[in-house]
């Protein structure tokens, strides 16, 4: 009896509490596995910017491929959400990243047989573009099923944003030394294999058997039953709406950065790459701390806590004309971000039911990748009109309000407690 005891609190006091989540089976494959893939996906961004701009010498032509990559997910990420309250979430993941995989070795092929033309790039970000939109709800959707203790599934959504930042500081950095030593070919296809990492991991997983009925309506009669879910309860609906408006309006600094390091702190590239990490270090930090806390039941405080900071820190950064203070501001705006975001998707994913969660998580996935080039559009041009501190701090000032109004109209979601 007491050696079995002792055989049993190593499994169960493995992992500490930041790191929770990982005594999961499922969820430590999907972790790895995807931390692979990201960094990959991060070196081949990189090389796909630099090799269309040696092509065409065109800043134009950046935003027509990004553009190409973003428009599928405004017309796509809806349905695919139904679709994934249709089918096995694993097997259209592993077709979404198979699919993927594909895209990046045929632009490594592509480039290596030296008969890449800008329109390669433009159609196969846009494929790109459509496997992402079936991507991403799926793989918010089933974030549930690969922690058995719903009571990690806060520490693993944290852990999620810890793997994204910690992809984005090591992705880029990796890419940037690959693709001055091999070229760009060898970043797409190392972006390729990386692929395998994440594939081999679904297929490894060990997921609970989950009988969907059979449902025979047409995909906008499923997406329509989403849409009245969502706009028939008060805290999925607010919590999405909190989402979306700071990923349109708040988000809009990152378009800007580049003109902030050159015409006002004037710091040139390397400061560029300054701003940037602190941005990405805030942000580990607050993913970090929220993972620490997953079973800290107060989640709506730390919400509202998040939701506040983020757009404070911007319009400090918006004001700033010195380097180590917008350093500070920025490492606290992506902390903030980071923090309300993590917690928002704990909510959402905590109270929506599973029969509805693919077409939920399809609008919440919409709210963060539709908006991203409307608010970068929006950001240019009041730049472009008023100077670079109004389009910042506009954007700020707009997040900051809903925020405000959230925390007076809605008292019932600071005080949630899952």
């Amino acid at each position: 009896m007491k050696t079995g005891h002792a055989l049993q609190l190593p499994t169960k006091h493995r992992w500490p509490s930041t790191l929770a989540a990982l005594r999961h089976p499922n969820y430590r494959l999907w972790f790895f596995g995807q931390a692979t893939s990201l960094t990959g996906t991060w070196m081949q961004s990189v090389a796909q910017g630099w090799l269309v701009y040696q092509l065409t010498g065109s800043r134009f032509a950046l935003g027509v491929v990004s553009f190409a990559g973003t428009i599928p997910t405004l017309f796509l990420m809806l349905p695919a959400g139904a679709v994934a309250d249709r089918v096995p979430r694993r097997q259209l993941l592993l077709m979404a990243q198979t699919a993927m995989m594909v895209f990046a070795f045929a632009l490594a092929g592509l480039t290596a047989a030296g008969i890449l033309r800008t329109w390669h790039v433009g159609l196969l970000a846009f494929g790109l573009g459509v496997a992402n939109s079936f991507d991403a709800p799926t793989r918010q959707a089933l974030a549930v099923e690969l922690v058995e203790d719903r009571r990690d599934l806060m520490n693993a959504i944290a852990l999620n944003s810890t793997m994204f930042n910690l992809a984005r500081i090591i992705g880029p950095a990796v890419g940037g030394l690959v693709l001055a030593a091999l070229g760009p070919a060898w970043c797409f296809a190392l972006n390729g294999l990386s692929f395998l990492a994440v594939i081999g991991a679904l297929w490894l997983m060990r997921l609970p058997q989950i009988t969907r009925p059979a449902r025979t309506e047409p995909l906008t009669t499923q997406v329509a039953a989403g849409l009245r879910y969502i706009l028939g309860n008060v805290l999925i609906r607010t919590l999405i709406t909190l989402l979306g408006v700071s990923s349109l309006f708040g988000l809009s600094y990152v378009t800007l950065m580049p003109v902030y390091a050159v015409d006002v702190l004037r710091v040139g590239e390397t400061g560029l790459g300054a701003l940037n990490a602190a941005v990405g270090v805030g942000a580990l930090i607050g993913s970090l701390l929220v993972a620490s806390l997953g079973q800290f039941r107060h989640k709506g405080m730390f919400l509202t806590a998040g939701s506040l900071l983020f757009p404070l820190a911007l319009l400090f950064f918006a004001s700033s004309r010195s380097f180590p203070l917008s350093l500070v501001c920025l490492a606290l705006a992506g902390f903030g971000f980071v923090t309300q975001n993590a917690t928002n998707n704990t909510l959402v994913q905590s109270l929506v039911p599973d029969e509805l969660r693919g077409r939920v998580m399809g609008v919440y996935s919409l709210m963060i990748f539709g908006t991203t080039p409307f608010g970068a559009l929006l950001a240019g041009a009041l730049a472009q009109a008023l100077g670079p501190t109004a389009g910042v701090a506009i954007g700020a000032w707009i997040t900051l309000a809903f925020a405000v109004r959230v925390l007076f109209t809605v008292p019932s979601l600071r005080r949630l407690e899952l």
